[in-house]
């Protein structure tokens, strides 16, 4: 997430009230997650087992809960709870907005594009020409829609991720103010949840289709031409690279990529990254070919334990 206009290591300091390690000036351009940051970035850090990968990253402001030294080029905002810091950050940069209105003023919707009844259209959403949005759909805030896009009745496209710390009092949820890109001539099924990212743009590659109830988790990357079939779940901050197909009630967990034209059988796990140009089924996965034979076997052991008696 980028600041309207570029803040000073100052001025971020005194909005969360902590202590700084750099230049009073030192510019300030946004904020991410590690795995999205860029130089002039913020990212918070809160765990010594952390601390080097934050510190080398390509953030250059670093908010940590402990004062160390500061690699050269970077500055430090020392706080007693980055998690509760980063949290301020986004309600100060990304606010919430209400809106009472089924539409809001301030959503732009292209030439050609039909908006059936009972749905909701966010504050800043962009749509483009020549879609097509069914009845009781919700676009949050900030969405981005290209051409020729559907979207089946019942999808939720821009809801929270699905991320929290544990405190002893409970769960205390990472507020969420990146955005969902939809690029031209996607298709989105019924009942689907695409939910934003934390700071960063879940983005759904052009060409690309998605059944009826999908859940596509924060920050994650579908590329373009992706068939992705029904009950499938997608955890946060995957990459699904080009032509990937996923089939029915796939699995996956986070931070992994699935590469071009890997095609996914149904009901597997993805607990790892895997190649593209392969097919792959079980959990946990394998190629398919292999894990097929080894199905095959086991239903050999019954005829092998009456040989042995």
């Amino acid at each position: 997430m980028k600041f309207p206009k570029p803040q000073t290591l100052k001025e971020i300091a005194n909005i969360i009230q902590c202590d700084f390690v750099g230049d009073a000036s030192f510019p300030v351009l946004g904020m991410n997650e590690i795995h999205v940051v860029e130089p002039g970035d913020i990212v918070f850090v809160d765990h010594p087992k952390y601390y080097d990968k934050a510190l080398q990253s390509k953030a250059t402001i670093i908010l940590i809960n402990k004062e160390v030294e500061c690699p050269e080029g970077k500055a430090l905002l020392i706080s007693e709870d980055p998690f509760r810091d980063f949290n301020l950050l986004t309600r100060h940069f990304m606010p919430f907005q209400s809106s009472n209105v089924s539409i809001s003023p301030s959503a732009k919707i292209g030439q050609g594009t039909i908006i059936q009844p009972n749905t909701f259209i966010g504050n800043h959403v962009v749509i483009g020409n020549n879609c097509l949005i069914h009845s009781n759909v919700a676009i949050y805030d900030h969405t981005i829609i290209g051409d020729n896009v559907i979207v089946h009745a019942g999808t939720v496209i821009g809801g929270d991720a699905f991320y929290y710390k544990k405190r002893p009092e409970g769960f205390d949820q990472l507020l969420s103010g990146g955005r969902v890109v939809i690029e031209n001539n996607v298709g989105i099924g019924a009942l689907c949840t695409i939910d934003k990212g934390v700071t960063g743009d879940t983005t759904i590659g052009e060409g690309s289709k998605l059944d009826n109830q999908v859940h596509v988790g924060h920050d994650t990357v579908i590329g373009k031409k992706c068939l992705i079939a029904s009950q499938t779940g997608i955890a946060g901050c995957v990459v699904i690279e080009d032509e990937v197909t996923l089939w029915g009630q796939v699995g996956t967990t986070s931070g992994i990529t699935i590469g071009t034209k890997a095609v996914v059988m149904g009901q597997t796990g993805v607990t790892k990254s895997i190649e593209g140009g392969k097919s792959y089924f079980g959990t946990p996965i394998e190629e398919s070919r292999e894990k097929l034979k080894q199905l095959a076997n086991i239903k050999k052991i019954p005829e092998l334990l009456n040989k042995l008696k």
